[in-house]
Formats: C-alpha cells, structure tokens, sequence
C-alpha cells in the first residue's frame, strides 16, 4: 500500500534487499480446509462442534485487542495522506472527492443489497455462555481471560482524528511524531498478521460450532452471502463503474477488463490487489493517463478508493445482525454507514485490516454483535478475490476519469491500446521491478 509520503512522488520502487516471500497462501489454503473440515464436524458430531465455541471465540477476543491500535495509527496516518495528496493541486483534490463518493455510494449498495436478501436469517447464533458450558467452562474462562479486553472504538475514532489534524496544523515539526506513529503502525500490522495466522483455528471452531447448531441450514446462509456479494461486486463493476466509464470518457468496460486481464490473474491468485500496483502503473501510463495524474491517483486510491471492501463491510454487518437475530434499525445503519466511510480508509495493507474495521463497525454500534463474528472469519477467505478485484477495477476506472475530469486523457492512445494495436511492453514493469 502506498504511503503518505508516496502520494506525490516517484512510483519507482526503491532498490533494496529482496523482499521476503510471501507465504499468505499458505493461510488461505489452511482456513479452506479449516471450514470444510469444522462444516464435516459440525454435520457428523454435532454436540462436538458446538463444543468447539470458545476456539471461535477466543479468536474474536484477538481481533478485538486489536481493533483500536489498527483504526488509531490508519487514521491518523490516513488524515496526513489526505492532507498531501490535497496539496498536489486539482488532481488530488478531485481524486479524494470521488474517492469519498464512490465508497459512500459502495457501502450504501452493499446495505441495500443486506436489506434485500436478509442474509444470516435463520442462523440464532449465541454467544459462548460459561453458565451453560460444562465443568470445563473454568478452564476456558481461565484461557480467554487471558486476552486483553477492548479498547472502545469511538472514542480511539475521535482521538485519532484530532490527533491527526493536529499534527497536519504542525506542518514539518510534526513529521517525527508521524513517522513514529508509522512505526508503531508497523507493530500492529505485524501483531494482526500474528493473529490471522491463528484464523484456521478460530474457522474451524466457528463453523463447526454453526453447523452443529443449525446444520444445513448454515452451509445455505453463508452461500448465500458469499454468492450475493460476487454478484453484487460484479453488478457494481458492469453497471456502476461501466456506465460511468462510458458516459465519461466513452470507454467500455469490458475493453478496459480485457486490457488488465492478466492483472486479474494475479489478484486472484493471491487475493490481494496490492501485488498488482506496480502493474497498474505501469498499464494506466500506457493507456494515455499522463504521469503525474497516475502517480496521485493509483496510490492514493489504494488507500481510499476500496469499493469491493466498502460493499463487504455492510454486507457482513448486516449478515451477522440477522444471524444473531438482533437486526439493525434504519438509523443504526446509517449510524454504521457514517462510520465506515472514516474507518474503512484504514481496511488496506495488510491481511485482517478489514476483519479489524467490520469489528470495529460493530463493536462501536452493537457491541453484543461481535461475538457472531466467527463465521464472516470462516468464510471471510472465500469473499477476498470479489474484494481485491472491485478495488483494483475501481482504481483502474478512478484513474481514467481523472485522468479526462483534469485534460490528462490521451484518448487516441487509449482507444489504440485497449483496441489491441499497441500493446503493452511487460519490459516496463520487469525494469522498474529490478
């Protein structure tokens, strides 16, 4: 992800020592067969796989922990990237503005699309109640105690938000203070990623402890919810993005899906649209988008422009509010609807951001909510290529119209490319990956 500092600098990746391979697959595939295996458990041994609750739960406990550093350090990291990309002039200004609107308009598609379907309905999922676990409920009191409680989330929202604009009123004197926050930053990105690898096992409790409950009927819900936000991810690109795309700058969508397919080939190999970035740089110059306008737009719209994690976020909401039959009102949502525009700038950079900000989204309007997290954890996996693949097509777009809105467009060139007769030189991206 790109830094404040980026914004309005080269996009040349740096030369340096290689970076370490990245083994997140792994992660993948172990929370995959975590899920089919707790939904076997949870089908043959029922009793077992409601024992299995508090794997789940302690689990949850561990996202909680770290809710208020994750939102703390983005958004004040987050308030310093607005405020340089702002001072690159017209461009930064009109990127952060659709920015803001096109992730507003998300989240509010993904809590039409929640109110339309119900997803979770059925589901009663309670949370994991000592008085009624057995003898060995002592024990597991005794373990899940020994995870630090959460820190209330507004309030961190608020503190973060001053904090950031004070130190934007500080100018270059408050530049330590940032890069000590980035530090810091750096540590709970590294502790959340600790965590995620101990996902599987809160999965695998999660589900077999849904499906011992219910059975079939949870395997349905979640497909349900997984099926109903490909969809609507893929009516968002299609009909949202492609109508704006056309009537903008008369491009068509499915040319510009075409000319990044094989981009789309590698977000859907690791599930992130970040491995992607250099690349899309690379092709957005190429299409006709002037330097300048591409190096403000790409990586700032990696930070701000997440439709596919905006639809996400009040999709699962919703999900877990009628899973654990307490739904939400109108005004809770559009309680929900105003936090995650601010928290769901920070839901970039690292694997688990955007389980901590859908935390953090309940905890701060429903806090009794939290504990019917365990199952988004299990299928949270299978929803991340839908996610990766919005975010990367919404920026691709975001980069077009800007680069029209501001004169930056060439469209000859853009329509020989994307027709095919200029290709694009893969040399670009190998010599600035080396």
């Amino acid at each position: 992800m790109a830094t404040a500092t980026d914004l309005a600098g080269s996009t040349t990746p740096p030369s340096g020592p290689p970076a370490k391979k990245d083994r997140t697959h792994w992660l993948y595939i172990m929370v995959i067969a975590a899920v089919v295996l707790g939904a076997i458990v949870g089908l043959v041994a029922p009793e077992v796989g409601q024992a299995l609750k508090p794997l789940a739960t302690a689990f949850i406990a561990l996202i909680k922990m770290i809710i208020a550093p994750v939102i703390f350090c983005t958004i004040v990291l987050g308030v310093g990237s607005i405020a340089r990309a702002a001072t690159v002039g017209r461009v930064g200004g009109l990127a952060l503005a659709y920015f803001l609107i096109m992730s507003t308009f998300a989240l509010g598609l993904g809590l039409l699309v929640g109110n339309l379907i119900h997803p979770g309905e059925g589901l009663q999922l309670e949370p994991y109640d000592s008085a009624t676990a057995g003898e060995n409920s002592h024990t597991v009191d005794f373990l899940l105690g020994m995870i630090p409680g959460a820190i209330p989330v507004l309030p961190t929202l608020v503190l973060a938000l001053l904090v950031g604009f004070a130190l934007q009123s500080m100018g270059s004197a408050g530049e330590p203070v940032l890069n000590a926050v980035k530090n810091v930053q750096a540590v709970v990105f590294r502790l959340m990623m600790m965590i995620m690898w101990v996902a599987p096992i809160g999965a695998f409790g999660a589900i077999a402890a849904v499906v011992g409950a219910t059975g079939w009927a949870a395997i349905g819900s979640m497909f349900i919810l997984m099926a109903s936000f490909y969809i609507t991810c893929a009516v968002f690109i299609v009909v949202v993005l492609g109508s704006l795309l056309k009537a903008v700058t008369g491009v068509n969508i499915f040319a510009l899906l075409k000319y990044l397919a094989r981009e789309y080939l590698l977000i859907f190999s690791t599930s992130s649209s970040e491995s992607a970035l250099p690349r899309l740089i690379a092709k957005m110059e190429h299409a006709g988008v002037s330097k300048p306008v591409v190096g403000i737009t790409v990586p700032t719209g990696y930070s701000f422009n997440l439709d596919g994690t905006a639809i996400y976020l009040t999709m699962a909401a919703l999900f877990v509010s009628t899973a654990m039959g307490m739904p939400m009102s109108l005004g809770e949502q559009i309680g929900l609807l105003v936090f995650m525009i601010i928290a769901s700038k920070g839901a970039a950079g690292v694997t688990g951001a955007g389980l901590a900000t859908l935390a953090a989204g309940l905890q701060a309007h429903r806090p009794e909510l939290l504990d019917g997290m365990g199952v988004i954890v299990g299928i949270d996996k299978f929803m991340s290529e839908a996610r990766a693949l919005t975010n990367f097509t919404g920026n691709a777009v975001a980069t077009l119209l800007i680069g029209k809105w501001t004169g930056e467009l060439d469209l000859e060139q853009n329509r020989a490319v994307l027709a095919g007769e200029r290709p694009f030189d893969e040399a670009q991206v190998e010599a600035a990956a080396h």
